[in-house]
Formats: C-alpha cells, structure tokens, sequence
C-alpha cells in the first residue's frame, strides 16, 4: 500500500445531495481509494463515481438487505480493507440505513471515521431564515394519519427549530397536520436544494398549506422547517387550547394522561378540565 492511501477501516463519506461538485477532495481520495464502496443504490451511486473516473466495486446496503449484507462488509473491514459507506445523496445514517454498520463496527474495534460534506437537513435550514442556534430534526413523519397526529404532537412541545423531511406528494396534507396541531407557526418549505430549480417557500404554515393545496404538490426532495413555539405560561387558557389541539386525534383521557406527563400537574385536574373542553365543543 502506498504511503499517502487512507487506511483500513469504514469511511462515512457525504456525498452530494445535488449538484456533483459539492463533494469533498478528502473524499473524492476515499471513494478513489477504497477497496469497496458500500451504497444504497448502485446505480444512483455509480453515476457519482463515473462523473469522477472512479471505478471500485460496489455493494448495495439498505433497509432491505442490510442483515444480510452486514456480516459480509464486516468480514472485508476485519481483513484490513477500506470500505467506504455512502449514501444516495447527502450525509450516510442521517434518514438513511447505516448506524447498525457503524454501531458494530466501532464494538469490533474497527477504525472509522465521517468525510463530512453535503446535507440536506442544514442546507434547509440555512435557507429557512429561521433561528439556527437550536433546532431538532425529526426526519420523516409516519406515513398513517393517526400516527402522523400523534408524533406531530409530541414536537410540538420542543422549543427547538424543527426540521422535516417529507415526500412531494404528502406535502399538502402533512402541511395541514401540521397548522392543524402546532398552530400558525412560521416555517419554510425547501425543495431541490442545489439544483437548477432550487426555492425556499417561506411563511406560516396556514399560508404555506394554502399554497400547497391550490398549487398542488411540487417536485423534487423537500425538507420543511419549522420555527419554535412562541413561550407561553402554563396558564388555564394555555392549558385548554393545548386540549383542543389534542381532542381533535386522542379520547378525554389519553388527552389528559399526555398533557398531565407534560405539565407535572394532577390527572384528575386536567381530566376535569378536558371533559370541559369536550362538552364545550360537542
């Protein structure tokens, strides 16, 4: 092995998530290299590596194939081989299979290490215009409306920058979920990120479902951002809209148990409060 080739290990190298010149000269070195280059897709990968000259074998890794496929890539990281780990586009394991790779390759005492690069869930957020000093990315929300409103709900208590990943077509009515449970937050939707038609939408959320449900679904990848929560005091008033929000996709007293964990207040308090709430509203 020459002197200035990397050494063995696992290599978690970003790749770009747009425009192919928005890769690392580290890991251009990698990918040129590795030994092996393990990907979501060869196909996706392989147009990367053929813009760059790059010919390696490559071995796919996903969510399909991924126990079978592990032992076999720890098998060439425990015989001295570079593996590089990619992904389709941005940072490997961010939304994308990989950590279990990762996880046991660090228990073997495997060397590894990342090429940080390209990522869609910071370049999104760069775009939003909304505050950056804290923010929590909760990938993509369930596909199945019910579970959808509920893990929505469970954001919409942290007082974070909230950052999203979601498929064009759902656009619509996951932006209605979400003005629906979370309130007229201001929030941008960024699609196509370095791409030739690249755009952040930004607005509150009733703006950007109102947009969405008369334009229609747009194309590409799409992450949405989502401001943080405006303080509010626990007051009564807080307490019961809080209640209303939740009614809408919980009974009374999965309502009142979720609200009470939250708040630290009794049970029986916010029980009462949400049979109020209920009656009111029937």
């Amino acid at each position: 092995m020459k002197s200035d080739q990397i050494q063995s290990g696992l290599y978690i190298i970003a790749t770009p998530i747009g425009n192919l010149r928005d890769i690392t000269l580290r890991a251009l070195d990698a990918l040129k290299d590795a030994d092996l280059i393990v990907c979501e897709d060869t196909r996706v990968t392989g147009k990367l590596l053929s813009h760059y000259g790059i010919r390696k074998p490559t071995l796919s890794y996903n969510d399909h194939n991924g126990e079978a496929r592990r032992p076999k890539i720890l098998d060439a990281l425990a015989d001295g081989k570079r593996v590089a780990l990619v992904s389709d586009a941005g940072t490997p394991l961010i939304s994308d299979p990989g950590y279990k790779l990762v996880q046991e390759a660090l228990e073997r005492g495997i060397y590894v290490t990342p090429l940080p690069g390209a990522s869609s869930v910071l370049a999104g957020l760069c775009l939003s215009g909304l505050p950056t000093d804290r923010f929590f990315f909760a990938g993509f929300l369930p596909v199945k409306k019910e579970s959808r409103r509920k893990e929505i709900y469970t954001l919409s208590t942290i007082p974070y920058t909230l950052i999203l990943f979601e498929s064009a077509r759902r656009l619509p009515e996951t932006l209605a979920s979400l003005h629906d449970l979370l309130g007229n937050r201001k929030a941008a939707v960024v699609r196509e990120i370095t791409k030739l038609f690249e755009e952040s939408r930004r607005g509150t959320l009733a703006e950007l479902q109102a947009h969405y449900e008369k334009e229609g679904a747009p194309k590409g990848e799409v992450v949405i951002v989502i401001a943080p929560p405006a303080e509010t005091k626990a007051s009564g008033e807080s307490l019961e809209a809080k209640l209303k929000l939740l009614l809408k996709s919980h009974s009374v007293k999965e309502a009142a148990a979720i609200l009470a964990e939250q708040t630290g207040k009794p049970r029986k308090e916010i029980y009462a409060m949400a049979l109020k709430v209920k009656n009111v509203g029937a």
